[in-house]
């Protein structure tokens, strides 16, 4: 059984980059105003898109903020690499942000792939395969400490040993999201470990394929693939009518290329989007986001979106 049900939730992931405090902290709270279920950052260093001088704030510190200034949402992080957090301080980390937000946190990690941060601070980048490793081992060191009085673990990378960690997190199972499409190591430790796994919007048939191949990693464990929730993160510019539609986006052009694949639409030409990927198990949306924010379409999603995606499933 899936921890949170059967649920289709929405949310919004803004990392903390090219934003000031303010509207940051402004966004998460609209955005449990407008009964979204879920807002997160990431967790980097620097921008990882657009201006590389606009600034980024670090992503942990500023979870514990988004916990401290909501009462009800659910807070994640989408992920902090597995280079650059030690997986027993992240595993801290993570259960202490739980108790600022009484029991809302849902943390997440990868192997890291920024290489930028990693040159610039004299962090330690290895090779995929080593970034695997890593990540395989820093989610047995984490669910380790969430759950063991006491916890020893030597592997490769991380050796605990007899460790102690409290308080625990508030949640009995503390939700561990892991990022990233990878068949052959990445869908393989979401299959031993994941609670959620979150991957981004785009082809149908390449998601199909890969839930094929997750499927596949959960039989060879003994896993059903059902108890991992799938998470997709997607970016869309909606308006209520077409003309609407085609004005925003020839107003989104004018301001140049984006690195992303964007969706631009009506609010039902979106459901009509999603409804194909929540047929296939997708229980998670996930609305990418950057300052300045778009309300409009997350209000859109919000009021017009959420509920008719949820009682299309339903039907």
């Amino acid at each position: 059984m899936q921890i949170f049900g059967d649920r289709i939730r929405f949310g919004i992931h803004a990392g903390p980059q090219q934003a000031t405090y303010e509207q940051l902290s402004e966004m998460w709270k609209r955005a449990e105003e407008l009964d979204f279920d879920w807002v997160s950052v990431f967790d980097h260093f620097m921008p990882i898109f657009g201006d590389p001088e606009a600034g980024c704030f670090e992503g942990v510190t500023m979870m514990a903020a988004l916990a401290a200034v909501t009462s009800k949402i659910r807070v994640g992080m989408l992920v902090t690499g597995v280079t650059y957090r030690h997986p027993a301080v992240a595993a801290n980390m993570a259960a202490t942000i739980d108790h600022i937000s009484g029991g809302r946190a849902e943390y997440g990690v990868g192997a890291a792939w920024f290489e930028k941060e990693h040159d610039q601070y004299g962090i330690p980048f290895p090779r995929i395969g080593v970034r695997m490793d890593m990540l395989d081992e820093a989610c047995h060191v984490m669910r380790g400490l969430w759950t063991e009085n006491r916890f020893s673990f030597e592997g490769k990378h991380y050796k605990i040993t007899d460790a102690q960690m409290d308080p625990k997190p508030v949640q009995e199972h503390m939700p561990l999201v892991i990022g990233g499409s990878g068949e052959k190591r990445t869908l393989r430790i979401v299959a031993e470990h994941g609670d959620i796994w979150n991957t981004f919007f785009g082809d149908i048939e390449v998601f199909k394929h890969k839930l094929n191949v997750l499927a596949g990693h959960c039989s060879d464990v003994g896993r059903d693939p059902a108890d991992i929730r799938k998470s997709i993160t997607l970016r869309a510019v909606l308006a209520e009518d077409e003309a609407a539609v085609a004005e925003r986006k020839a107003e989104f052009e004018s301001r140049g290329p984006s690195r992303f694949e964007w969706f631009f639409g009506t609010p039902e030409q979106l459901v009509e989007a999603l409804k194909p990927w929540a047929e296939l198990g997708g229980g998670d949306f996930l609305l990418g986001a950057s300052a300045p924010y778009d309300y409009q379409s997350f209000e859109l999603v919000a009021k017009q979106v959420a509920p008719a995606l949820r009682a299309e499933v339903a039907a």
